[in-house]
């Protein structure tokens, strides 16, 4: 009898072992791309739109007249943030693609804590979908996470509802992080006010919806 439970509890550890070894090279995995990368003269191409389009917005709206709307496309905000970083996509990606990292304590360890440092931005829209794939660093680890969900607005302010979340290419269930993230939003909620010249946002058709205030 007790060499049968020794021989369970060996199998029980080395299952956990294996499983424990899965998890690890799917979270230092890099996951697929969610937008290809963007050349160097048709990200600042994208960039330039994106700037125009944002320019519409602030254009004073007549007595009776709609407020005006704008649609972005996936590349165009890509562009815009990679520009904001100071750094096309292509840069960011070949900078980034071999670094080293180290699995994640938990589920939460990605939301905790300060503010990331955020090294490659990936933008995609799906449907009324909004998927993001960014490289972090936290708490000395380096980490991609791919995190998609619902984008909107409320009493000025973006919001974001998660469907979807990966670390590497390990899928963490959303009901574990959601708490942590929507904490953590709320404490930065002042970089998520929208500017003063818009009133909302949403994805829709695959592209983000700006309306005029």
């Amino acid at each position: 009898m007790n060499l049968k439970k020794l021989k369970i509890d060996r199998m029980i550890s080395v299952a956990t072992l294996v499983t424990s070894l899965i998890a690890l090279v799917l979270v230092l995995k890099k996951p697929a791309p969610v937008a290809p990368p963007l050349p160097s003269a048709r990200a600042a191409e994208k960039a330039q739109s994106f700037e125009e389009k944002m320019q519409q917005l602030e254009q004073p709206k007549d007595p009776g007249q709609p407020a005006a709307e704008v649609r972005l496309s996936s590349d165009e905000v890509s562009a815009a943030l990679a520009q904001a970083a100071g750094a096309t996509p292509a840069a960011a990606a070949e900078s980034s693609s071999a670094r080293p990292g180290e699995a994640l304590d938990s589920p939460n360890s990605f939301v905790a804590g300060g503010a990331p440092e955020v090294n490659d931005y990936q933008v995609n829209f799906d449907g009324d979908v909004a998927r993001g794939q960014f490289l972090t660093k936290i708490g000395g680890k380096d980490v991609w996470v791919t995190l998609s969900g619902h984008l909107a607005s409320k009493d000025g302010y973006a919001t974001f509802d998660p469907t979807e979340l990966k670390v590497g290419d390990l899928n963490i269930p959303v009901s574990l992080v959601n708490d942590a993230l929507q904490k953590k939003l709320f404490e930065q909620r002042d970089r998520l006010k929208l500017p003063d010249t818009v009133g909302g946002i949403r994805v829709e058709d695959g592209q983000l919806v700006m309306t005029q205030k």
